[in-house]
């Protein structure tokens, strides 16, 4: 191809041909022997995917609400976080900030909400493996409104179970659970981003899902499931805390956003889901 550019070029008086601006001069074999080698370009530290860098910032940014006098902060909190109480019909209008149109956001507005640092980390911490490869196979869109969807289902959780309660609700916790849940429906397939062939990032999270019905067969994700809502019937009934200033840990909330994740994931992949998935590992039972 390169040849082809140089047909009817003028000469220049001394038989020479001239170069134009997008041409090479061809090679001699030594000069191409040292040609340095190219670098292979080196993966970063935390190769984070945008959605969840994006996630992750927008708590960072809220939290700055705590430079605030008190008085700010707290009415905040008030607007911003999920009050059980906020929904006693008995109550009179104006008896919470926001009014009915805040029965409404705050099912989603209090996971952006968190008590300190500290609690902030302990979220983003399980948030980078299992958020991750979430995000990679959602997509920005997709991905948001999961974590806007569980976080919902952990409100309404925690309503339930703490009817007419004043303590207002915050943190990501429910969402967080959400992923961890929906992870599970493709982490351990043979090639997903916690088993043992694991590719790249962007090809682990894209794996074919498991069905519902054959990821509560596997043994791996049975396991994985009886850790976690061991540890966190254990955070309940020890009325344990982690990061939140001593606050309890509302563990029917996480419940809540991990049964949704679990169980809405299918609604958000955009993987085909074939009958007979990718291969999985051994310890996955096979549809007959």
């Amino acid at each position: 191809m390169g040849a082809l550019a140089l047909v009817g070029r003028r000469r220049l008086s001394d038989g020479s041909i001239p170069l134009v601006e997008g041409t090479q001069p061809l090679e001699s074999p030594s000069d191409a022997t040292q040609v340095p080698p190219l670098e292979t370009p080196r993966e970063p530290i935390l190769n984070l995917p945008g959605a969840l860098s994006a996630y992750v910032l927008l708590i960072a940014a809220i939290h700055l609400r705590v430079l605030l006098p008190d008085d700010w902060d707290g009415w905040i909190i008030d607007l911003f976080a999920f009050v059980p109480k906020r929904y006693d019909s008995t109550l009179m209008d104006g008896a919470f900030p926001g009014g009915t149109p805040a029965k409404i956001w705050t099912f989603v507005t209090y996971s952006l909400l968190h008590a300190n640092l500290t609690h902030i980390g302990f979220n983003v911490l399980w948030l980078l493996p299992f958020g991750s490869a979430l995000a990679r196979r959602f997509g920005a869109a997709r991905f948001f409104l999961f974590m806007a969807v569980t976080a919902a289902a952990g409100a309404l959780a925690h309503l339930l179970t703490h009817e007419h309660a004043i303590a207002p609700m915050i943190g990501a916790s429910a969402s967080v659970s959400g992923t961890m849940a929906a992870a599970m429906r493709f982490a351990f397939v043979k090639g997903g981003f916690l088993s043992f062939s694991r590719g790249d990032a962007e090809a682990a999270a894209k794996v074919p899902a498991l069905s519902l019905a054959r990821a509560l067969r596997n043994s791996r994700v049975l396991a994985f499931l009886a850790v976690w809502f061991g540890v966190n019937i254990v955070f309940g009934a020890g009325d344990l805390s982690i990061g939140a200033g001593g606050a309890s840990v509302a563990w029917q909330a996480h419940i809540g956003g991990f049964v949704a994740g679990l169980i809405v994931f299918a609604l958000f992949d955009p993987i085909p889901h074939p009958r007979d998935a990718a291969p999985a590992l051994p310890s996955e039972p096979i549809d007959s």
